[in-house]
């Protein structure tokens, strides 16, 4: 069975933008997923937090699935809002309740990767959540670099050398 990815908003920011520092990374994963053929989702959160800065339009939307959200997403956000016990000090609650959105989405979907840039809250929280034995989605970071081993369902990572 091949896993699925849902992309994080600031994974599109660094795709697109080759002046982003793991802009190389984002590019990796995502040909990466292409040529694997791995189902791309791209949330309905996601399109509305990118298209602040730039449309949407100026993504390949054919090479993803779109995922709206929906009433059954709301309620698996809120539940694993209640889970996480509030946000850190410092942290925007707007971006958090985002971020939470969005794992819900991949929770209620069962789709167990997403692929971000954003070490600092979104996977902050994605993993905290993981930890606590809460959530099944592995977060995977851009700044680890590319490792098409990271989207293994078993959870096996590549050796060096091997």
């Amino acid at each position: 069975m091949k896993p699925s990815v849902l992309l994080d908003t600031s994974f599109f920011i660094s795709l697109v933008d080759s002046n982003r520092t793991n802009h190389n990374f984002a590019n990796q994963y995502y040909k990466h997923l292409l040529e694997q053929s791995i189902p791309i989702y791209f949330s309905t959160i996601v399109a509305a937090e990118f298209g602040i800065k730039q449309p949407i339009t100026d993504l390949q939307l054919k090479n993803f699935r779109i995922l709206p959200f929906n009433i059954t997403h709301s309620i698996e956000a809120a539940h694993i809002w209640n889970l996480l016990d509030g946000r850190d000090s410092g942290d925007n609650r707007s971006v958090v309740r985002d971020d939470m959105k969005i794992i819900a989405q991949a929770l209620h979907e069962k789709i167990p990767f997403i692929l971000t840039d954003d070490a600092k809250t979104f996977y902050k929280y994605c993993e905290r959540l993981r930890v606590s034995n809460n959530l099944n989605i592995r977060a995977i970071k851009l700044v680890d670099g590319f490792d098409a081993s990271a989207l293994r369902l078993d959870g096996q990572k590549n050796i060096e050398g091997f």
